[in-house]
């Protein structure tokens, strides 16, 4: 079978479902809103497909009372889901790709990306302050140690407190209040977006200000990499652009060797007939930070978008990012996929 730019064997289309599609998903209102999306869309090329939806808890959904770097797994809000498809009880699994460790186990594969949405962070505030406008000291709740290297080399005089739970759990702390009586929080703009509370959004944090994680803003379904059916219906919902975009922000990942709680961000776009990309790497405190910026023309394929991810972990490379993350991995703030 041939092959396509993007790297996606052209499979023949199904001549018939032989069995439902058992799609697994973390039970959250987000995780269901995107599963449902994605099915969507497959059934928008197959009209009869047959899909059972199984919910599968995660260790990330049952840990809610510890932050996220206190806990040494960079497949946290995945595992299960991947155990699930090697046991062959589901056939699909949906996860943000930001979740998503960048080394993936052998047997799977996240073989299309099915279009991305806004990939910034947002901020959310109490009476509607931007994040200049925030009063000296204020309490910033966010789980990320991205976000909290970015916010604190912008605002240094901000406190972070850690902000767990799903975004209606994380709104309700801001907006009824908690033991720690956050000023702000930050969440992704894609799952206020998805779940229609994106009107409540204060201010969208500009990339020159937050990069987000790589794969923000994406899906990442994913399947046993032999399952020719399940793979063929995929091939139908793939959108190259946002697949080079993502493929080349986990490479720029991968190449500096991070995890999800890493200080870590990057952004990758398609304009016109380039690919364009921004990292950024900083000590959790904000005290040191480095950005990297690149652009190169774009052939349309994965491995241009791949080779400006390296390039771009390179020249961080170069100004000092593998002092700043061994710093952040001796304090315990870069995990590892168990």
């Amino acid at each position: 079978m041939e092959q396509n730019k993007a790297g996606l064997t052209a499979y023949p289309a199904p001549s018939g479902q032989t069995r439902p599609l058992i799609v697994g998903t973390r039970g959250s209102k987000l995780a269901l809103w995107q599963t449902n999306w994605l099915v969507e869309r497959l059934r928008e090329t197959h009209p009869d497909l047959q899909v059972e939806t199984k919910i599968i808890t995660t260790q990330g959904d049952r840990i809610q009372d510890r932050p996220l770097q206190s806990i040494n797994n960079d497949g946290f809000f995945v595992r299960e889901l991947e155990d699930a498809l090697f046991r062959g009880e589901i056939d699909l699994a949906v996860h943000s790709l930001k979740d998503l460790p960048h080394a993936q186990p052998e047997g799977l594969v996240v073989p299309v990306a099915p279009g991305r949405v806004d990939a910034r962070d947002a901020l959310i505030s109490k009476n509607n302050l931007s994040l200049a406008d925030l009063p000296q000291g204020a309490v910033i709740g966010t789980s990320s140690t991205r976000r909290a290297s970015q916010l604190l080399a912008v605002r240094p005089d901000f406190t972070i407190l850690p902000l767990r739970g799903n975004v209606d759990t994380r709104m309700r702390k801001l907006q009824e209040g908690s033991p720690e009586n956050y000023d702000a929080i930050i969440l992704a703009a894609a799952g206020l977006e998805r779940l229609g509370r994106s009107g409540e959004i204060t201010e969208m944090l500009p990339y020159s200000v937050m990069l987000p994680a790589p794969g923000q803003g994406a899906l990442a379904p994913e399947c046993r990499s032999d399952d020719s059916l399940v793979l063929s219906y995929l091939s139908h919902i793939n959108e190259l652009a946002a697949q080079a975009a993502v493929a080349g922000e986990k490479t720029f990942m991968a190449a500096l060797g991070g995890g999800c709680q890493t200080p870590v961000g990057c952004y990758l776009e398609v304009v016109g007939q380039q690919i364009v990309g921004y990292g950024y790497v900083g000590r959790p405190d904000g005290s040191r930070v480095i950005k990297v910026e690149l652009a190169q023309a774009w052939d349309g394929s994965l491995q241009t978008a791949r080779d400006l991810g390296a390039k771009l972990a390179g020249l961080a490379q170069e100004q000092g990012a593998k002092q700043i993350l061994d710093e952040a991995r001796a304090a315990g703030f870069v995990t590892e996929r168990k």
